[in-house]
């Protein structure tokens, strides 16, 4: 994470800063006649990253910094082109939905019952019960604690909000990102079975590389370089981290990943839980609780690896990951930790007790448990892991994209 403020109650953090000091440079051939290399943008989803979600600034050389469409003469010698994420994806400047001024972050910390008020007529399902319980037991530290974290921000000047931003403040929404990544994986499916004995189990990258869908979605690619890389996939380019490596499958297409043969201290899952709201929009695919179980984790997972799930305020997914998933997988529970998401005035981007979405997602740590002689690290090395802790940032307008851990 990029830490701007640390309190007891957790950090304030900031993702654009994380995701810019990566290390996003590309080594650049010099490509264009003349010795001129033309800016362009790319972008970031995952492990790889898409067009128009980053933008080219400058070389890693001495000289001036030009504009992100200003030509950059290199005299035929080799530079490096670092590319930035585009901050508009974090100019959050207002609530989604407002608060009522009673509910302001400022106005203290009221306590809410099970009896609010509700506008409909009907009355609440289990589900939503046991919702708003669990949200009474959570808003006090969430309240409190997103409190003094903004308080914080806001004499650093990390958030800011003048007069004159109150009057006449609007969320910039960025248009369309063209991404065809979860359309990869579907096309996936379709293509012949690969005979892992003849194909290679990782695909190593050079400089800007086309690869086909094929290669792509049968083995691992690594960046083992100290620079940014760019694939070019069906016509579009993608920047892979230095230092890194991805598999672009889906659930039923691990194996390549389970092929690398590599083990890990910490695994972070985001699944794509199924709700309601999915399923009306159909966006994209969910998975059932079954097919969550039948992720690898035990096979993939170091001894005394982290493994962090994010869940949605659903309690059914919440129940089920501590007393079905994580049992599972042989890791035991050690904390729930809260995402909040705030505008850079560092109010709630949405009011705390709304019904509908809440302004905070769940993170469930847990630790692999093995025998004591599976253990790479003495007992007194393995970190202890805080029962609650809150991750207050400036959420990126890309859907479903989560901070930095």
């Amino acid at each position: 994470m990029s830490v701007v403020h640390r309190l007891t109650a957790g950090w304030l953090v900031d993702h654009l800063s994380f995701i810019n000091q990566c290390g996003y440079e590309v080594c650049d051939s010099c490509a264009y006649p003349g010795g001129v290399t033309l800016n362009t943008s790319v972008a970031c989803v995952g492990g790889c990253c898409a067009t128009s979600t980053f933008a080219a600034t400058s070389p890693s050389r001495d000289g001036p910094i030009p504009g992100p469409a200003n030509l950059i003469e290199t005299e035929g010698k080799t530079a490096k082109k670092r590319y930035v994420f585009r901050k508009e994806f974090f100019d959050v400047s207002k609530p989604h939905i407002a608060a009522a001024p009673e509910e302001q972050l400022w106005q203290g910390c009221p306590e809410v019952g099970l009896t609010k008020k509700r506008k409909r007529k009907c009355v609440f399902n289990q589900g939503e019960l046991d919702a708003l319980e669990y949200h009474s037991k959570v808003r006090k530290l969430i309240w409190e604690g997103t409190l003094h974290l903004v308080q914080e921000g806001l004499k650093s000047g990390f958030l800011h909000c003048t007069a004159a931003e109150l009057s006449c403040r609007k969320n910039v929404v960025p248009g369309h990102v063209g991404c065809d990544l979860a359309e990869l994986c579907e096309m996936a499916k379709q293509l012949p079975a690969v005979n892992e004995s003849d194909h290679q189990a990782v695909h190593l990258l050079d400089d800007e590389t086309s690869m086909s869908e094929q290669d792509l979605l049968s083995c691992v690619t690594e960046n083992s370089s100290n620079s940014a890389k760019i694939v070019v996939l069906m016509g579009q380019k993608y920047l892979v981290p230095p230092k890194s490596s991805f598999l672009l499958s889906d659930i039923s297409c691990l194996q390549p990943l389970l092929n690398y043969k590599k083990k890990y201290d910490v695994i972070v899952i985001d699944p794509p839980w199924e709700n309601k709201s999915v399923k009306r929009s159909n966006r994209y695919s969910y998975l059932s609780s079954w097919q969550i179980k039948q992720i690898p984790v035990p096979a993939l997972a170091a001894p005394d690896c982290l493994v962090v799930i994010w869940v949605t305020n659903r309690q059914k997914h919440l129940r089920f990951v501590k007393d079905e998933l994580y049992p599972h997988w042989s890791v035991k529970t050690l904390a729930e930790w809260h995402w909040v998401k705030i505008t850079r005035a560092g109010e709630f981007v949405l009011p705390l007790d709304s019904l509908h979405k809440k302004p905070y997602e769940v993170l469930v740590l847990g630790r692999v448990q093995g025998e004591v002689k599976e253990a790479l690290r003495k007992p007194e090395d393995v970190l202890p892991i805080p029962e609650h802790k809150l991750i207050v940032s400036i959420p990126c307008s890309l859907h479903s994209h989560k901070p930095p851990l």
